[in-house]
């Protein structure tokens, strides 16, 4: 892509600030944040919008301009710069946003502040997709005064990226960032294309907006004057000159959702004077293979013009002639009427729009230009996920560059270290990461185990602890060297069961037994190598595991013996059980019969009638009497 020279436009004022807070009491999106980079206390300029001190970068450095009384605000006047030492990509990670549509406003300035007049070269790129690129050199009023770019894009989930890229040694540099919610169906060619202004004028009148003059826009647009834009006036006579009107009273059907246009945009107009048939025309810088949105604004406030049929008019775009227009009859006098028409794949780098009188003299009251950026390829989310997780966990270095979407912009390369792929389904995967020997000092996440498509890892030669996770063994993991770290604990069994060719575990101070199906890598043809780990056992180089032990826990022998040992006690009891119930079962109480009952009575009478005998006979014996009885 090459500079957006119309993109960007010259200030030696503040940076088009938000709207006042007043302007948008009854707007629901009513969400903005302005970031002063590189600034240091937040600060609030002469149109009332706050702007919060630096935040949310991923590196880099302060700096401030080097004539600062260029510049009459705060914002304008320090930066934030990304040296090669913070690492080729560096990001504004803005959080907590709601998904939805948002526009983003850049300010950019040079201003020569390392004193290299040497004007940088660099990329942005929004939500993983290059929306444009600074070129050296500048434009010299824009290398040092400064200049603005804006954009629409949609947020998916609940941040926004800003990423810089440095190209070859240049630092990328930003001075603000302003990012505000608007009307979800605003500007919208689809859900996942971004827009970015390629030129935005208001007909008739000088720039106006916020950052410019009290006049508001609810979106925060900035609207330029034409005259930046218009080429010329052609037609019958040279003496033809443009003419800008004014209109008496206030045009309806403005400010209104989804894309709420400015009253102030319809109430001034240009139109032509001449003999008749000039038209006019405007030349629009742009970049070939890209498709534009044009967006074109109209209001009848000639009071002149009044019934259908005595102003018409027809749009030619490069050549093509794209519509005619009665203003009148579509929404009669001071109304607006606008429509937007789309330009496909654009082939050269200038778009040509001319308003060509049928009667009449044409009429204008202002025109946007938007290039429509493809989305990107994205990584899938749950692998974004998974490598924040790892870029924590195992610290990785600033200069690695770990910022933003891992994969994408698929112009720029993957993370350092990173190697991406795209899916059948159109999006992207993360297929190897190398990172040996970069000093790394954590440990692997158990985030790891979502990186579903990951082919290689390498850890090797860094100062990597812990245990291995659990989740570590995908199916499509086919290298692995993990060696000369300080790996501790047992080997996860989900090791086993992927189709592993190479295994470098040496170095570590792994425990346990060594599965038999990493064991027979090597066996197949691949490469494994376990050597240096004191605790690991199984292996034809390591020593025997002992028989009921294995991994630092109870081997799979050890608890079926186990397991075999209690199912024998629990039979015993039950058989114990059994026995007893048996016997309470066999204990009966017998019943003596009745005759046997009377004959122990008659027994037991029998022995105390002999008991009574006999006491009385020792009685008599006593006292010298012994009585005789009858015999009957």
């Amino acid at each position: 892509m090459t500079p957006f020279p119309f993109f960007f436009i010259i200030v030696f004022f503040c940076l088009f600030p938000f709207l006042p807070s007043s302007s948008s009491l009854h707007y629901t999106y009513n969400y903005s944040l302005h970031i002063d980079c590189g600034g240091l206390s937040n600060s609030t300029d002469i149109f009332n919008t706050t702007w919060v001190s630096d935040r949310y970068f991923t590196g880099g450095a302060i700096s401030v301009v080097s004539e600062p009384l260029h510049f009459q605000h705060s914002q304008e006047k320090t930066l934030r710069y990304f040296p090669i030492s913070s690492g080729k990509k560096n990001c504004y990670v803005i959080p907590n946003l709601s998904p939805g549509r948002y526009q983003l406003r850049t300010f950019t300035v040079y201003d020569n502040y390392d004193g290299k007049s040497h004007s940088p070269s660099f990329d942005v790129s929004v939500e993983g997709n290059v929306v444009f690129q600074w070129r050296s050199p500048w434009h010299e009023t824009i290398s040092r005064a400064g200049a603005y770019s804006d954009l629409f894009f949609t947020v998916s989930d609940d941040e926004a990226n800003v990423c810089f890229y440095s190209i070859a040694t240049d630092s990328p540099v930003i001075a603000s960032l302003e990012i505000t919610q608007i009307d979800p169906a605003s500007y919208l060619v689809n859900d996942t294309s971004i827009l970015v202004n390629y030129g935005r004028f208001s007909s008739g009148s000088d720039q106006w907006g916020p950052g410019f003059s009290n006049d508001t826009d609810r979106f925060g647009r900035s609207w330029q004057s034409d005259a930046d834009f218009r080429s010329k006036v052609a037609g019958k006579t040279t003496g033809a000159t443009v003419k800008a009107i004014s209109a008496i009273k206030n045009v309806i059907n403005v400010d209104r959702a989804p894309n709420y246009f400015p009253l102030k945009l319809y109430q001034s107009a240009v139109t032509v004077i001449g003999e008749g048939g000039e038209f006019l025309e405007y030349q629009l810088p742009v970049d070939a293979k890209l498709d534009y949105l044009l967006w074109f604004h109209f209001a009848e406030i000639d009071v002149s013009v009044n019934k259908a049929g005595k102003r018409v008019f027809e749009i030619v775009v490069n050549g093509e002639n794209v519509s005619r227009v009665d203003i009148y009859k579509e929404v009669g006098s001071f109304a607006a009427y606008d429509f937007k028409y789309v330009v496909k794949n654009l082939s050269s780098a200038e778009l040509s729009v001319r308003f060509v009188p049928v009667v009449g003299a044409p009429v204008i009251c202002g025109l946007e230009n938007y290039a429509i950026i493809p989305a990107d390829l994205k990584t899938l989310p749950a692998q974004v996920v998974a490598m924040k997780a790892l870029k924590e966990s195992l610290k990785v270095p600033d200069r690695m560059g770990w910022n933003g979407d891992p994969c994408a912009p698929t112009t720029w390369d993957a993370w350092e270290g990173v190697t991406c792929r795209s899916t059948t389904n159109g999006s992207l995967v993360i297929s190897q990461i190398d990172l040996g020997s970069q000093g790394l000092k954590g440990y692997i996440s158990d985030q790891i185990g979502l990186l579903s498509n990951l082919v290689s890892l390498n850890l090797s030669s860094n100062s990597l602890g812990g245990s291995l996770p659990w989740g570590l063994g995908q199916k499509s993991l086919v290298k692995l060297d993990l060696s000369n770290n300080k790996f501790t604990g047992p080997l996860p069994d989900s090791l086993a069961s992927s189709p592993l060719q190479i295994v470098f575990l040496n170095g570590n101070a792994l425990e346990g037994q060594v599965p038999e199906e990493l064991l027979s890598i090597g066996v197949h043809g691949g490469a494994i190598d376990l050597s240096g780990n004191k605790g690991l056992c199984g292996g034809p180089t390591l020593p025997d595991c002992p028989l009921f032990w294995s991994k630092n826990c109870l081997s799979t022998a050890g608890k079926v013996a186990i397991g075999l040992s209690c199912l024998v006690f629990i039979c015993v009891v039950l058989l114990v059980a059994y026995i007893c119930y048996k016997r309470r079962q066999n204990d009966y109480d017998f019943g003596l019969p009745h005759e046997m009952m009377s004959l122990a009575a008659k027994r037991n009478r029998y022995q105390r009638q002999k008991s009574l005998m006999t006491l009385e006979m020792e009685s008599q014996h006593a006292k010298g009497f012994i009585p005789t009885y009858n015999a009957t």
